[in-house]
């Protein structure tokens, strides 16, 4: 896993990026679709025309069809692409936030999401979070991080499945993004999505509030690039997620590694 490089994500975004799978994904979408890209906030790698907008988030929501968005994509080659999960009612609710912070009372709704990330395990090797942060090592993250996530999404998986039925797992590229699509849930309000996160940090589950309680509206779009690792987001079957190894999956490895 390393950072991927400029003309690397232009060849994934104009060669492998595909339409079809993101048009599956929405299937069933009835609001706005609002996509995002940050182009080189980590990487600090961006085109010249676009370095000093590097570290920003740039949202997308005027274009005429998904093949726009692709030479959007093509155009920007970002480090990170990501689809806005609020419900809106029309383009003109869309349009109306332009930030990375959520306000539930624009929005007609939120798409659930429960975020588990390798970085946030302490580890016998590089210690905590905390350690990690004081090395300037807080996006890092080794095989036993990983490994210890992949146990927690497992076990997040089977707990979750006894009280919603639409579960869905991507691996990011780091770690994993479990979107529940029950309908009750994306009515949910801030007390009761704290409330979902809270009743499972008490059963030990490690979890930021952040992404499910709403405060981040935007979420890694399924069969992009992350840029940091190299890898493709790609959803999971349920039944692969116990043995899946970001490592060798050939799903996740960009053509430009398998040269």
């Amino acid at each position: 896993m390393r950072i991927a490089s400029l003309s690397e994500r232009r060849e994934f975004y104009a060669h492998e990026f595909s339409l079809a799978k993101i048009r599956d994904w929405f299937r069933g979408w009835l609001s706005p679709i609002v996509f995002a890209v940050v182009i080189g906030r980590h990487t600090r790698i961006a085109p010249r025309k676009y370095f000093r907008e590097r570290a920003r988030t740039i949202v997308i929501d005027e274009y005429e069809g998904f093949s726009e968005i692709k030479n959007y994509l093509i155009d920007f080659v970002p480090e990170a692409v990501y689809y806005d999960r609020n419900v809106y009612k029309d383009w003109n609710q869309a349009r109306s936030i332009g930030n990375d912070t959520i306000r539930l009372g624009r929005a007609f709704g939120q798409e659930l999401v429960l975020d588990v990330d390798p970085e946030n395990f302490a580890c016998p090797i590089h210690g905590t979070l905390e350690d990690k942060m004081r090395k300037h090592q807080g996006l890092s993250f080794c095989r036993l991080e990983f490994q210890v996530a992949t146990q927690e999404a497992v076990q997040l998986v089977e707990i979750l499945s006894r009280r919603f039925s639409q579960i869905s797992v991507v691996y990011s590229g780091r770690g994993f993004h479990i979107h529940i699509t029950d309908e009750e849930t994306v009515l949910w309000n801030r007390r009761k999505r704290l409330a979902l996160v809270r009743s499972l940090t008490k059963k030990g589950f490690v979890m930021d509030e952040w992404v499910p309680a709403g405060g981040m509206r935007l979420i890694r779009l399924p069969y992009s690039l992350n840029g940091l690792v190299s890898r493709v987001a790609i959803p999971l079957p349920r039944n692969e997620l116990g043995v899946f190894d970001p490592i060798t999956d050939v799903r996740t490895i960009p053509k430009f590694l398998s040269r």
